[in-house]
């Protein structure tokens, strides 16, 4: 099936998709979300009942519009409030419709060709998050079937021994819900990223920190320094630690989270440059216009610089009008 010229496709359904599509619909864009999972489909793989690490008004895709029971909100809180967005304004987003290829057409603008349909427009804007690919250990036993490379909920690890492997927040809270359901729970951390106190080298927040303190310090939770995971087996881990001394810890689970990356693909096939950024890599991007080194190809969200929700949602609002009036003239 074949669409007419759209002004603009949005590729990804989180935060800063919704908001070029609240911003498109406002410059009276014919515009298009497209999202191969669910609306806010990274919130929607957080644990069950998790925390978000902000508070309402740096989340909010109205100021006052993101209601929760405490401080910040919960995982479900979040999900409801932008699903009744999406809906309230009636924007136009497909779900579990996925980008597939991506090329330059003679007029200038792009087609794309999705699970469902084949579009064509004169803009495309990539707000992907940067969830797609869980990083690995490359050990082996890592394929094993009771290794995850996510963290859903704790109960089906009640009395087990559940081992934990990262060094930021991710971590320390699947290890905390592990500890405080019961699981026989083990934190493998490298000693650096547990002695870093510095939020701005993204350190484990304080409101995580002090209960996971409280229950090593009760028993109930060990840390394990380490410096290599050597070896994933069904019965047990082995691993070398950071003084030179390997042991073979008993085991049932292990969660690898260690971070995640964005998928590229898409932005390699339509010629835009990728560059390092830390331990991760960025597209190549004008940092006003968000204007890709391919001319009418867009970028924004979470794999760009401005990657806390807040500028997601901010970034949109501030490119989508330019890119209106790019389309005007």
């Amino acid at each position: 099936m074949s669409k007419g010229l759209l002004d603009l496709l949005i590729i990804g359904a989180g935060p800063a998709g919704l908001s070029a599509a609240d911003a498109a619909a406002r410059e009276g864009l014919d515009y298009l979300v497209i999202e191969k999972g669910l609306i806010a489909d990274t919130i929607f793989h957080y644990p069950v009942g998790r925390t978000v690490f902000s508070t309402p008004n740096e989340l909010e895709m109205r100021e006052g519009s993101l209601e929760s029971c405490r401080e910040k909100p919960t995982r479900e809180e979040l999900l409801s409030h932008y699903v009744r967005f999406v809906l309230e304004r009636e924007l136009r987003v497909n779900t579990e419709e996925e980008a597939q290829s991506i090329e330059r057409i003679s007029s200038g603008g792009f087609r794309v060709l999705t699970t469902r349909a084949e579009y064509t427009a004169s803009r495309v804007l990539f707000a992907i998050g940067a969830m797609q690919h869980p990083r690995r250990l490359g050990v082996p036993g890592e394929d094993l079937m009771k290794v995850r490379h996510r963290f859903i909920e704790p109960y089906p690890y009640v009395r087990r021994d559940a081992m934990v492997i990262g060094g930021g927040n991710s971590a320390a809270e699947a290890a905390l819900f592990l500890a405080e359901e019961g699981a026989r729970t083990t934190l493998t951390i490298w000693r650096a990223d547990w002695e870093n106190r510095d939020p701005k080298k993204n350190s484990i927040k304080h409101w995580v920190r002090t209960p996971l303190e409280a229950h090593i310090e009760q028993g109930h939770l060990r840390l394990v320094f380490f410096q290599e995971i050597e070896e994933i087996t069904e019965r047990s881990v082995r691993i070398k630690l950071d003084d030179g001394e390997t042991v073979e810890l008993p085991n049932d689970a292990v969660f690898v989270l260690i971070g995640s990356d964005a998928d590229f693909t898409l932005l390699r096939q339509a010629g835009v440059l990728i560059e390092p950024s830390g331990l991760t890599q960025v597209p190549v991007y004008d940092p006003e216009t968000f204007e890709t080194n391919v001319p009418g190809l867009y970028v924004a969200g979470h794999f760009t610089h401005a990657r806390h929700i807040k500028e997601a949602i901010a970034v949109p609002r501030r490119i989508i009008p330019i890119i209106a009036a790019g389309l005007k003239r």
